[in-house]
């Protein structure tokens, strides 16, 4: 195919903004449909995309292709939930390959872990390693509240059937005032006392979540300074590509990481873009700007066009997101983490 030809042909050339930050890590929605309706990110009753405005998987494969020559080394399949689409594991064979020929180093997922336990053995057999899985507490009615109608028995038998394939587990929980605060330590020793990672994300301000922000925003700097009363939180410089800090919990020898766009910000480091399932690149999680690849993808097996498009979109990266959540006011956007890609 042409597209291949021009990969192959092309003179890597580095993606690299008007800040000097570069362009590695490649977050890849797959789909904007999701098993489940957490209340912090999607309304109960969605309208999902005409599927012909979504990608096909042979061209969410080319649109990776294109990033990998421009130097993207990390790709991470997001959603929606990714799993719920059809034949998705032929994108994962694909892409597998690419990792194994040296063209990435690490092929990644994130997951809400309703459906790992069908594909953790064809997720591993297909070179990924490590998965990323939403999970913010361990309570069966909580997480029926939170997410409207899932049941947390599946996360956990996807959790153990993960583990059993030799995929290494992280926890990810979105940290919210109010029950979550009384469960994070029941969180920590979960995890941990399973050989898992788990990273606290502050509730950033996506979507169509119907409750308060400004009533349940909570400060991962000031949780951090309450968990240290309770627990000996040891800094590490250790980094996974993408915008935790990590610390090692003494007591339990598990890693414990926060991402805190809003207390503390992670945009001066940032290597990441964004692609949604409709083909749109997004450069900035926080921001209104988007670059429509899927026109010119769709013309033409000139892959030609769309790198160029992609040159102009990453060079225009804004220098931090717009988010803000303060007592009176909360600065958001409207798109939906199954818009942005996980």
């Amino acid at each position: 195919m042409r597209h291949e030809r021009a990969i192959r042909e092309a003179v890597p050339r580095p993606l690299v903004d008007r800040f000097g930050r570069t362009a590695t890590y490649l977050r890849l929605s797959v789909t904007d449909r999701c098993d489940l309706r957490c209340t912090y990110c999607m309304s109960e009753n969605m309208t999902f995309l005409p599927r012909r405005d979504i990608l096909d998987l042979e061209e969410l494969y080319r649109l990776s292709r294109i990033f990998m020559a421009r130097g993207v080394r990390k790709i991470r399949i997001t959603g929606g939930e990714p799993l719920v689409r059809k034949n998705i594991m032929t994108l994962f064979a694909m892409l597998g390959a690419d990792l194994k020929r040296g063209m990435l180093d690490e092929l990644t997922l994130t997951t809400n872990g309703t459906l790992l336990d069908r594909h953790a053995d064809a997720l591993y057999a297909h070179g990924v390693r490590r998965v990323n899985v939403s999970l913010d507490t361990l309570v069966p009615e909580r997480y029926q509240a939170i997410t409207r109608w899932g049941r947390i028995e599946r996360v956990f038998a996807g959790l153990e059937a993960a583990q059993a394939a030799g995929l290494r587990v992280k926890i990810n929980a979105v940290a919210m005032r109010g029950a979550f605060e009384q469960e994070v330590d029941d969180l920590i020793r979960f995890t941990h006392e399973r050989g898992m990672d788990l990273t606290l994300i502050e509730e950033m301000p996506l979507g169509e979540g119907r409750h308060d922000r400004r009533e349940s925003f909570l400060s991962l700097s000031q949780l951090r300074e309450t968990l240290s009363e309770r627990w000996t939180l040891q800094p590490l410089a250790l980094k996974s590509g993408g915008p935790a800090h990590y610390v090692r919990v003494a007591e339990t020898g598990g890693l414990l990481g926060f991402i805190t766009p809003l207390s503390c910000g992670f945009c001066a480091a940032c290597n990441r873009v964004r692609v949604s399932a409709t083909g749109d690149l997004y450069t900035c999680m926080g921001d209104e700007g988007r670059v429509g690849l899927r026109g010119s993808l769709r013309a033409s097996d000139d892959d030609m066009p769309v790198d160029a498009l992609i040159s102009r979109a990453v060079a225009m990266k804004p220098e931090g997101h717009a988010f803000s959540i303060t007592k009176t006011r909360v600065e958001g956007i409207g798109r939906t983490m199954s818009v942005l890609g996980g």
